[in-house]
């Protein structure tokens, strides 16, 4: 199950991605058997019983499990192990990849883990950033669950969460976050993860969004640009023509980003999510992690 068409990634990469994880996971291991049993190792580090599950093994299973989310039980029985170990197996590595943050093309030990860092970055580079928010629909709460109606997409007419993505322009993913449920409006989002105060912080930064933004780019109109607006429906032809043309224009330099938000939801697991609702902005950002190591190779 190595092979690319189920882990979604190359033999090469996976094999680089297991060695950048194994450290963190054998530390996370020592700690969790630390917590249980309340005392230091009495026994030399690898005495006892084996994994049922090698490590190389979970971190396939997570892999296949992102890729074409298959259930537990199903994978349980193509290792012959109980279906908690394959759970318990992708409760230990999804966390790890998640932490990962996002490639930077051209320079392979770096990556951007907060919003602050992609600032930082397009500054130091002169990137011009693309923004645009996406949905996945997710389980509808329980009956009576306060809250339950912030997850109603007005858009979808769904249940989904929202997440915002950054590229740069070439549709290489540099950052997802701002994780909030579907109700809320894609500039609110970003707002409440404090993006305003970072296009104050870096006046060289510039980006290009959709209508949705269109308030941030009356705030920072010399560093945001959205759509131009509608003409009026008594306007001159010459007049609608010419902002039409801008429009397209506009929708050109940003459709990068949309490619981008397409490459994340090749994996199954973001085109529905089927799990727990407070797994899901692990999910993503586990998901956009791997799909920018391809990418910054672009």
């Amino acid at each position: 199950m190595s092979n690319r068409i189920w882990t979604g990634i190359s033999r090469g990469r996976l094999a680089r991605l297991i060695g950048e994880l194994a450290a963190p996971w054998a530390a996370a291991e020592e700690d969790r058997l630390l917590a249980r049993r309340a005392h230091e190792r009495l026994r030399a580090a690898g005495a006892g019983p084996d994994h049922g599950l090698p490590f190389t093994d979970r971190v396939i299973v997570t892999l296949v499990c992102l890729r074409f989310q298959l259930p537990h039980a199903a994978l349980a029985e193509l290792y012959r192990v109980h279906r908690s170990t394959v759970t318990r197996a992708v409760g230990e590595v999804r966390p790890l990849l998640a932490a990962r943050g996002f490639a930077v093309p051209g320079e392979p030990g770096v990556r951007l883990r907060t919003l602050a860092d992609v600032f930082a970055y397009a500054a130091a580079r002169g990137v011009t950033l693309r923004l645009d928010g996406t949905e996945v629909q997710v389980r509808r709460p329980r009956a009576g669950k306060p809250g339950r109606r912030a997850f109603v997409s007005g858009k979808k007419k769904m249940n989904t969460k929202k997440a915002t993505v950054i590229t740069d322009e070439k549709g290489r993913t540099l950052w997802a976050g701002a994780f909030r449920p579907g109700r809320m409006h894609d500039q609110t989002a970003v707002r409440t993860e404090g993006i305003a105060d970072l296009f104050t912080r870096h006046p060289q930064v510039r980006a290009k969004v959709d209508a949705g933004y269109r308030g941030l780019a009356k705030q920072f109109p010399d560093q945001i640009q959205a759509p131009p607006l509608k003409p009026k429906k008594d306007a001159a032809p010459e007049e609608t023509a010419a902002c039409e043309e801008q429009r397209h224009q506009q929708s050109s330099e940003r459709i990068c980003v949309e490619h981008a938000n397409a490459e994340h939801k090749q994996w199954r697991v973001l085109q529905r999510f089927l799990g727990r609702r407070d797994d899901f902005d692990e999910t993503y950002l586990a998901v956009a992690g791997l799909v920018s190591d391809r990418a910054a190779e672009r």
